[in-house]
C-alpha cells in the first residue's frame, strides 16, 4: 500500500472513544483513534515494509507511527536512525512499542543503552532505562546493580515522568530478581514514594515498587509468572 492509502484505512478505523483516552495517556491531536487491535490486523496485512513504515513514521500521526513500527525491520535500521526514531515518539505509548518491538531487537542496543542513560532527552533516557530493565531481569551480567541503585535513589525522584517510568521499572526488577538487593530497593521506593497513590484497576498490581516487589517474589514462590 501507499502512504496515503493506508493513512486513509488508519482514519476509517478511527474512534472518537480511542481519540478521548489517548488524550487522556498523553497522545496530542496528530492521531486517528485506532484500536491497538486494529492496528495489529493493518501491520498483519502489510507484514514488512521498511519504506512506508518510515514514511508512515515521518507524519508524527499516533496511529501511523505505532503501525510503522510493527511493519519495520529492526536490524534494517542504522544506529543513527533508530536513535531519531527513539528522539521522535509522540507519546508513552509510542515509546513503550518502540522499545519492545525494535529497540530491544536491534544489534546495537546495548551501545544505544549506555548513551541514552547519559541523556538528557526525555524519550532517549527512557529507551535507556527500559533497556537495562531487560538486562537487570534476564542478562545482568556485567551491570553495576549497585551502582544502578545509586542512580535511582538520586535520580529518579525528580527525573522527568516519561523518564521515571521505566527508571521505576528499573528499581522493582533489582528488588525482584537481586535478593541481595531487595531490603535496599525496598527502602528507596519507600523513601521516594513514586507511583504510592497510583490508580489501579482490579487485579492489576501497583506501579508502586515496594508493592510491585512484594507481589512478584509472592509469586515467584508460588511459581507463577514474574514481570518484570
Amino acid at each position: 500500500m501507499t502512504l496515503n492509502e493506508t493513512l486513509a484505512q488508519l482514519k476509517a478505523l478511527g474512534d472518537e472513544k480511542v481519540r478521548t483516552i489517548n488524550h487522556r495517556n498523553g497522545a496530542g491531536d496528530n492521531q486517528f483513534g485506532v484500536k491497538l487491535g486494529d492496528i495489529r490486523k493493518v501491520a498483519a496485512k502489510i507484514k514488512s515494509d521498511d519504506k512506508l513504515a518510515k514514511a508512515l513514521w515521518k507524519t508524527g500521526n499516533l496511529d501511523a507511527q505505532l503501525l510503522a513500527i510493527l511493519i519495520l525491520n529492526p536490524k534494517k535500521l542504522t544506529r543513527d536512525e533508530l536513535d531519531a526514531m527513539v528522539r521522535g515518539v509522540s507519546c508513552p505509548q509510542v515509546a513503550d512499542w518502540m522499545n519492545s518491538y525494535v529497540v530491544k531487537e536491534h544489534p546495537d542496543k546495548e551501545s544505544l543503552r549506555q548513551a541514552w542513560l547519559e541523556d538528557e532527552h526525555p524519550w532517549a533516557a527512557r529507551a535507556g532505562w527500559s533497556v537495562t530493565s531487560g538486562r537487570i531481569a534476564r542478562s545482568p551480567e556485567g551491570l553495576d546493580l549497585k551502582g544502578l541503585l545509586d542512580r535511582l535513589e538520586k535520580e529518579m525522584g525528580s527525573a522527568p515522568p516519561e523518564v521515571q517510568w521505566t527508571m521505576n521499572f528499573c528499581l522493582a526488577g533489582l528488588g525482584i530478581h537481586h535478593p541481595k538487593l531487595r531490603k535496599r530497593a525496598l527502602a528507596i521506593g519507600e523513601k521516594l514514594g513514586i507511583y504510592r497513590d497510583y490508580p489501579c484497576a482490579k487485579g492489576c498490581t501497583s506501579p508502586f515498587a515496594p508493592i510491585w516487589i512484594d507481589e512478584m517474589v509472592q509469586r515467584q514462590a508460588e511459581g507463577k509468572p514474574v514481570v518484570p
